[in-house]
């Protein structure tokens, strides 16, 4: 057995090309391994209460600092930024036009989606009809979906990936400076204003800016230990400022305990955050890299890649699911009051119960992210757009109401998305098949 994964790890390391650059592909499952085993320990279930959304959060003001280090969100945007520019270069050569690459990256982000959706349209129809109160359905799908609201907003920055490559090519920094001061006037009207509504379009312009970031990191703008611990050092001067001056929350993740959340709306102290860890996770990259050179660490880092969407999208659905069952069951021996010496003794019990059963998910799930090869003409430009702009409207939504209102389910959200990618041909008109 052993000699087996060890060819297996070997075949996968020599197919790779040496212009790969693997320290990409580390850190992007990495950013969500830690938001995933983040979720499962923030979030909390008490016996008596139910689900606590933040509870750790809420309970220990203590555990605010550690979302510097917690909060990889901007990881996963530099990531993007460096894959989306390589991926966006390499169609131009290739004379592939954007709406072709735009279908093929929402194929990518979008056919895993779709067994999310409408497992939690059949969940809350079910719920409902059986006579579960509105506001715990809503809690629960509210909670599963979390996730969808990084996929919208990761999907709107791909929506202007290309003409955002361009103002880096034209303008290099000054692009990623003028969009962090615009998202900082954004954020000045809605915090005077006293309205976090008006902060929503720093969903787009802060990640947008900070996602260029990645494109200084693809053209070697970055090279070199100076410029990376200088952007570390801006992001973090920015961040003190911000909080210890500013009106800024500690916690990068949102809590009942702040006024304020940095994360609902994104506010510029993310793009700040985001600098202060890419500049240090970059001064690693050379070890990384050696690191990355064993074949068995690559195996492992290229097999949680390819199963990456499904591991990020079920595993609050698999959370909730469990918490609800020892609810129903009673089970206070295995639910220690939350913040409790007990209950923080017993979370690595709880991620471990945890990671098995989503992996038995991402088993049966993991399929949906190996389609075939779409072999069509390219589309239209609007269909591929349409398409983007239902599956971000339907994910914003759900992530913030999940899947029933007070009035019952709300079964149009969790459908715009399918709908708008069946109707716009980002998917076809029957089921897709996988490899």
């Amino acid at each position: 057995m052993t000699t087996t994964r060890q060819s297996r790890a070997e075949k996968v390391d020599a197919a790779t090309p040496a212009s790969r650059n693997r320290v990409v592909d580390f850190l992007r499952a990495a950013a969500i391994t830690v938001v995933v085993l983040g979720h499962w320990t923030i979030i909390a279930v008490d016996p008596d209460g139910g689900i606590l959304p933040h509870g750790a959060l809420d309970g220990a003001r203590w555990t605010h600092p550690l979302t510097w280090v917690f909060q990889v969100m901007p990881i996963f945007f530099l990531v993007g930024g460096y894959s989306n520019g390589l991926s966006w270069r390499s169609a131009r050569r290739k004379e592939i036009g954007y709406a072709e690459w735009l279908r093929t990256r929402l194929r990518r982000l979008g056919i895993p989606l779709i067994p999310l959706l409408l497992t939690w349209l059949v969940i809350g129809v079910v719920a409902v009809a059986l006579g579960a109160p509105h506001a715990t359905v809503q809690l629960v799908s509210q909670m599963a979906l979390i996730p969808t609201w990084f996929l919208a907003a990761y999907l709107m920055v791909i929506l202007v990936a290309p003409p955002c490559l361009v103002l880096w090519e034209w303008f290099g920094w000054w692009s990623i400076v003028g969009g962090i001061a615009l998202a900082g006037a954004v954020d000045a009207v809605s915090l005077v204003a006293d309205q976090p509504l008006l902060g929503y379009p720093n969903y787009l312009l802060v990640w947008a800016a900070f996602h260029q970031v990645g494109y200084a990191w693809l053209d070697g703008r970055l090279a070199g230990s100076g410029r990376r611990l200088l952007l570390a050092a801006i992001g973090l001067v920015g961040l003190l400022l911000l909080v210890l001056v500013g009106p800024y929350p500690v916690s990068m993740i949102t809590s009942a305990a702040d006024e304020i959340s940095n994360s609902s709306p994104t506010r510029v102290t993310m793009a700040f955050l985001g600098m202060m860890q890419a500049g240090l996770v970059l001064l690693l990259e050379k070890p990384l890299t050696a690191l990355l050179r064993r074949p068995r660490l690559w195996l492992v880092t290229v097999l949680v890649n390819q199963r990456i969407m499904t591991w990020f999208l079920w595993h609050l659905t698999v959370m909730v699911g469990l918490a609800h069952l020892l609810l129903a069951l009673d089970a206070r021996a295995l639910l220690p009051e939350p913040l409790t010496g007990l209950w923080w003794a017993t979370r690595p019990l709880w991620v471990l119960a945890l990671l098995a059963l989503t992996g038995l998910v991402v088993l049966v799930m993991g399929r949906f992210e190996s389609p075939r090869a779409d072999e069509r003409p390219a589309p239209p430009v609007w269909k591929p757009i349409l398409a983007a702009v239902t599956v971000i409207a339907g994910l914003a939504v759900m992530a913030n109401v999940g899947v029933v209102g007070e009035s019952g389910v709300t079964w149009w959200w969790p459908l715009l998305p399918v709908v708008g990618m069946v109707g716009s041909e980002v998917l076809c008109a029957r089921w897709e098949r996988t490899d």
